[in-house]
């Protein structure tokens, strides 16, 4: 598969929760909704991405700030098989979120890594085209992000519950193909949740996460794991 998928519009919301309060949420979850299919034994994979920026932390900074209208790029791969890697774009507006992705090779994102990125815009495909045209401005591979999520879904309202636990960095960019090439944990002892959904969130939802004493937030893995280069 090769053609970029086309964005959509979603609601998105993330706590930070305690272990204690992480303990009992899964439980609930567990009895009431269906695990991610995707994840191994135990209901759990892990997530790598890359993320991109400017020299001047233009995504860092926009997000510390608090801007409606921002963007970022970032490659991801899950586990430890780097044969399945996304390209994604990451736009938020209004308090809305899309998520564009495009397929990329092994051997592409390694390119792409040693600034060989020419077979971006000759790819033809709209993603790749658009981040060529911003690594030409400036934009590059900036932050290894690493942490173990268990997901749930829900059909009705296209509802996708995460639970990402272990948040850790790699040392660079070059850290990325490497699993097992991690820093440090940058937040232990916690974890984040993220609730995500279409037009509506349905009401056993909204009861089903409520964690007393929490609010939404504008949590972010990239700006957390940032703190600590």
């Amino acid at each position: 598969m090769t053609t970029d998928r086309p964005p959509v519009w979603r609601h998105e919301y993330k706590h930070w929760i305690t272990p204690q309060e992480d303990w009992v949420l899964t439980r609930r979850l567990e009895r009431l909704f269906e695990a991610d299919r995707h994840a191994g034994p135990g209901g759990v994979y892990r997530v790598n991405s890359l993320y991109f920026d400017t020299p001047a932390d233009t995504a860092l900074r926009q997000k510390l700030d608090g801007v409606d209208r921002r963007e970022k790029f970032r490659l991801r791969y899950y586990g430890q098989d780097t044969g399945f890697l996304r390209l994604e774009k990451k736009s938020k507006q209004n308090g809305l979120c899309q998520k564009q992705s495009a397929r990329l090779s092994e051997e592409e994102v390694r390119l792409l890594l040693a600034g060989q990125i020419d077979f971006l815009l000759h790819s033809g495909r709209p993603l790749l085209v658009e981040l060529y045209s911003k690594m030409r401005a400036g934009l590059r591979p900036r932050t290894v992000v690493c942490y173990d999520r268990q997901a749930f879904v829900y059909r009705p309202g296209n509802v996708r519950i995460t639970l990402d636990r272990a948040l850790r960095r790699g040392n660079g960019p070059a850290d990325f193909l490497d699993p097992e090439a991690l820093a440090c944990t940058v937040a232990p002892g916690g974890t984040i949740l993220e609730v995500k959904y279409d037009a509506f969130l349905p009401d056993l939802v909204r009861m089903a996460v409520q964690v007393p004493g929490r609010r939404a937030g504008a949590w972010s893995k990239y700006a957390a794991c940032r703190k600590w280069e």
